[in-house]
């Protein structure tokens, strides 16, 4: 049975208090689940890291960052080093969510400086892609899917397979206004993500977890995670409340493993 992989992005949502909080709670609702069997992960604001860096046990729950330069200091107003991300001991970086490439006008380009620099400083990099609604309709999915991997990826080393993650979020399916992608749309796109990877690493892409992140809620989570090419749950505001995150982790755990023992 595989590893299930659970995370949330808090965005520019909690203060300090109400992060920390918020950590001791899911840490201790989740305490008693097997991280042999599961991986969890938060990432909350930049201005609660420190904070949240030594309220709970890393080893129920791991932090990332939201962002990172790809340079180590410099005259880059408003960045964040990888060397102040260290010094907080952080786990991974997310690097490529959509509102990032589409509200800052990151480029792919951009999203490799990132995903090297976070692996150079021994980092997990949690790569994001996906299309917007335009490019869906447009028939052009697969291929932006498949350049922003391509060039995210780029120069990437297969050595570093063990510490790379990617998510899969179409764009029309995040926020307040977003769409659900179907459990067979979600599946197909995330066959495209592990071919692909297959090109760019070999076969030891497979170890790669691939997450699938876009509205995933209470009433989806358990069909998204029995599908056989999504290896985890990026959850948005249906994992802000704790006990409600907990909840629909136990319940997606149960639900694959009474799939995979049919």
């Amino acid at each position: 049975m595989k590893k299930l992989y659970f995370g949330t992005n808090l965005k520019m949502y909690k203060n300090i208090k109400d992060t920390t909080s918020y950590l001791q709670e899911l840490a201790d609702l989740t305490s008693n689940i097997s991280r042999n069997d599961m991986e969890l992960f938060v990432i909350p604001s930049y201005t609660s890291l420190s904070s949240a860096a030594g309220c709970i046990d890393r080893n129920l729950v791991k932090l990332g960052a939201q962002n990172i330069c790809w340079e180590d200091q410099g005259q880059f107003t408003g960045e964040i080093s990888p060397l102040m991300l260290k010094e907080l001991a952080l786990d991974l970086v997310m690097i490529g969510h959509s509102e990032r490439r589409h509200i800052f006008g990151e480029k792919d380009s951009t999203e490799n400086l990132k995903v090297k620099t976070a692996l150079e400083h021994g980092f997990t990099a949690l790569l994001c892609v996906g299309e917007t609604l335009d490019e869906k309709n447009y028939g052009i999915s697969d291929e932006i899917i498949r350049t922003q991997l391509k060039v995210g990826f780029h120069n990437v080393s297969p050595e570093n397979i063990s510490r790379i993650l990617v998510a899969y979020e179409p764009v029309w399916a995040i926020g307040v206004n977003g769409i659900p992608a179907t459990v067979e749309y979600a599946e197909e796109k995330h066959r495209i993500i592990k071919n692909c990877l297959l090109e760019i690493f070999g076969t030891a892409a497979e170890e790669i977890p691939v997450l699938y992140g876009g509205s995933v809620n209470p009433g989806n989570s358990n069909d998204l995670i029995v599908q056989p090419s999504i290896d985890g749950l990026f959850v948005g505001r249906s994992a802000w409340e704790a006990d409600a995150f907990n909840t629909l982790i136990r319940d997606a755990q149960k639900h694959y493993s009474q799939n995979i023992a049919i």
